[in-house]
């Protein structure tokens, strides 16, 4: 909708941002081959792409453009992210073939992260009959892939700290952490062989590898020495890493002794990171807030901002849940009538209407 996306991308990697993740219909990238090679370009990191369910029925927004999006990422190299807003009774019958459908493009869909339907924006807020929640998209998913993933391959997101405090001691400084509330979401990896989904519980042992991390974590911390005590640590890591993985249930070709350590250290990390993501499915889930589930403790760990013009940074779900506070204010503020934007662009919004997508009262 913005004739200066490109520029906008470009502003955000001088500004200093590591990551940026564009976030789309891919209407537009799927009409222009040309632009998704520009946002590539630009800097765009990951194309953050709704899609609903794998049938025009349950995703009537973009059904017929997602392989072309597809496609035109594949001939950049942009990676995709899917994401379906999981509405009860609507497209929950689908979360598996969503699934299946991201596995079939391993090769540039990244990963797939369901957003269980807030009752907030243009979700009637009375229709309580669409809520779904977290506990219940794992059971659709673990009946629809037939067991392959179940409730238990999944992790609650602030869990990946660990990580990021065995990181932070081996750089001596601060770096990113996922510490949203456990009720926020939850995640895990996901390899796909020989058409099969294989969880990464299914062969790691996830919770004694964060407790490793977290020994590791501790004797560079205390150590005096803190760069023998990293170079310690790292050697340590590769030597003893195998001992978490079950060699005869790892997908063949996979190696993940020899990716991992190569993650965490300084040099290679980048290459190793994406050799991992190019081998891997990401599948995660993060059900944000609304009125019914509206809770101070969850807005306080919040990793997911507004930045208001002023300055201010606001929780994602404060934004949306109190709008007149948040969203309203601003939207009042800096929006101009459809008249006088009319005007100044010399367009007529009517003209610009791609699709029409009639809703049913039901």
């Amino acid at each position: 909708m913005r004739d200066d996306l490109v520029d906008i991308i470009k502003l955000c990697k001088r500004l200093g941002f590591d990551h940026v993740q564009l976030n789309t219909n891919g209407i537009k990238l799927a009409r222009d081959a040309e632009l998704t090679r520009r946002i590539r370009e630009a800097g765009t990191n990951t194309l953050y792409l709704s899609f609903d369910g794998v049938t025009k029925k349950t995703n009537p927004k973009n059904h017929e453009e997602v392989p072309k999006v597809i496609e035109n990422c594949r001939k950049c190299g942009l990676g995709i992210v899917l994401v379906p807003t999981v509405i009860k009774s609507v497209n929950d019958h689908e979360l598996g073939a969503i699934i299946r459908y991201a596995a079939e493009n391993v090769d540039i869909v990244r990963g797939v992260n369901f957003q269980p339907v807030s009752l907030v924006g243009s979700m009637p807020r009375e229709v309580g009959r669409f809520r779904i929640t977290i506990p219940e998209v794992l059971e659709r998913i673990e009946e629809q892939t037939n067991g392959e993933l179940t409730k238990y391959d999944f992790y609650p997101v602030p869990s990946v700290a660990t990580i990021s405090h065995f990181i932070e001691a081996l750089k001596g400084r601060r770096t990113y952490e996922f510490t949203c509330s456990p009720w926020c979401g939850v995640a895990t990896y996901v390899f796909v062989s020989d058409g099969k989904l294989v969880p990464i519980t299914r062969f790691v042992d996830v919770e004694g590898f964060f407790e490793y991390l977290k020994e590791l974590t501790s004797e560079i911390e205390k150590a005096r020495f803190k760069r023998l005590a990293r170079l310690k640590a790292l050697v340590k890591l590769a030597k003893n890493f195998s001992k978490f993985v079950d060699k005869a249930k790892e997908p063949k070709g996979l190696e993940l002794e020899r990716l991992l350590p190569k993650i965490f250290a300084r040099r290679g990390k980048y290459r190793a990171l994406g050799e991992f993501h190019h081998k891997t499915l990401f599948i995660g889930m993060m059900h944000f807030m609304d009125e019914y589930n509206y809770d101070v403790a969850r807005v306080q760990r919040c990793v997911i901002h507004y930045v208001m013009p002023d300055g201010r940074i606001v929780p994602f779900c404060s934004f949306n849940v109190i709008p007149h506070f948040y969203r309203d204010l601003v939207q009042k503020r800096f929006a101009i009538p459809i008249e006088e934007w009319e005007k100044k662009t010399g367009r007529k919004l009517a003209e610009d209407i791609y699709r029409r997508i009639e809703h049913s009262n039901d």
